[in-house]
């Protein structure tokens, strides 16, 4: 597979000993994430960044003695919405350029996102859930 033009960063899942030898790839672009997985079959999932609202990294003492590490994304999209890049390598740098990449999204996009505490109910139906004070 041919790398897009505006490629920011690519790897593969990381198996034994932390070497890629895996049919799953990761690429990162400025607008999107596309995992691609499979060899007969191949599958492409394509995550838009500013959907995206959430994301951790985990290592397991397996991957940290392998150096690598997965991180699992929260997203609103519809078909992908958790999701995790498994075993790649620089694991924090990757995440911290995510991020960055997520957040230059959003404002180019101009969406928003609204922390809500407590319950929500959307009750003038303009599709805006309002929050209702717990008593």
């Amino acid at each position: 597979m041919k790398l897009p033009n505006n490629t920011v960063w690519s790897d593969r899942k990381h198996t034994l000993f932390g070497l890629p030898w895996s049919f799953t790839k990761y690429i990162l672009t400025d607008e999107k994430l596309l995992i691609v997985k499979g060899l007969f079959k191949q599958t492409e999932e394509e995550i838009r960044l500013y959907r995206i609202f959430d994301m951790s990294l985990t290592r397991t003492l397996r991957e940290r003695i392998d150096r690598v590490g997965t991180i699992h994304c929260c997203s609103g999209d519809k078909t992908a919405p958790e999701f995790d890049i498994k075993r790649i390598r620089n694991p924090r740098q990757v995440k911290e350029t995510l991020s960055d990449l997520v957040e230059k999204q959003k404002i180019a996009r101009g969406v928003s996102v609204r922390e809500e505490m407590g319950n929500t109910i959307d009750h003038d139906h303009n599709g805006i859930n309002d929050i209702v004070e717990n008593k």
